[in-house]
């Protein structure tokens, strides 16, 4: 009788979003595409670290994560938006295509918030797609400041039979 076990890649692994380390309020970015092509992971466990600033907080403070992929080898992501799979601000149309896989809570100033282990497949029915990215919606009501020089990464997952 056979058993599925999972192993899992290298963990901390670099996701490029420069961006979101002094995203501003209201605004969106985007993080550089991961190219799942050689390694062919099953799925990807996101870890992001953001730091508030000293500023006033919004009530419910938070930054909304969000999983965007594609099917046609890294040229169109979620709902199309400019800027998606580069590490750069996106403009989000209402409503968009993307999918939520997480909110970093943030209730108080000039603190370090992580969320870790969430998943990217779930957001494409459980399966990783070649290419994906990630999505940051700061809702904080202040810009974001510089947290470690480790802010997003992740680690993959395959599936292995004995």
């Amino acid at each position: 009788m056979s058993v599925s076990k999972p192993i899992y890649g290298s963990n901390n692994q670099s996701i490029t979003a420069t961006t979101l380390k002094t995203l501003g309020n209201a605004a969106a970015c985007s993080s550089l595409a991961v190219d799942n092509t050689s390694n062919l992971f099953l799925d990807a466990l996101v870890s992001v670290t953001i730091k508030t600033s000293a500023s006033a907080l919004s009530a419910g403070a938070n930054i909304a994560i969000y999983a965007a992929g594609t099917t046609d080898g890294g040229t169109t992501y979620g709902g199309g938006e400019a800027n998606m799979g580069t590490d750069a601000g996106v403009t989000l149309t209402s409503p968009n295509n993307i999918v939520l896989i997480g909110i970093i809570n943030a209730p108080s100033t000039s603190a370090v918030y992580t969320k870790s282990a969430m998943s990217v497949a779930q957001a494409f029915g459980g399966i990783l797609p070649d290419h994906w990215c990630l999505v940051f919606v700061n809702n904080t009501g202040q810009t974001l400041v510089d947290p470690t020089s480790k802010y997003v990464n992740y680690q993959g997952l395959q599936i292995q039979t004995i």
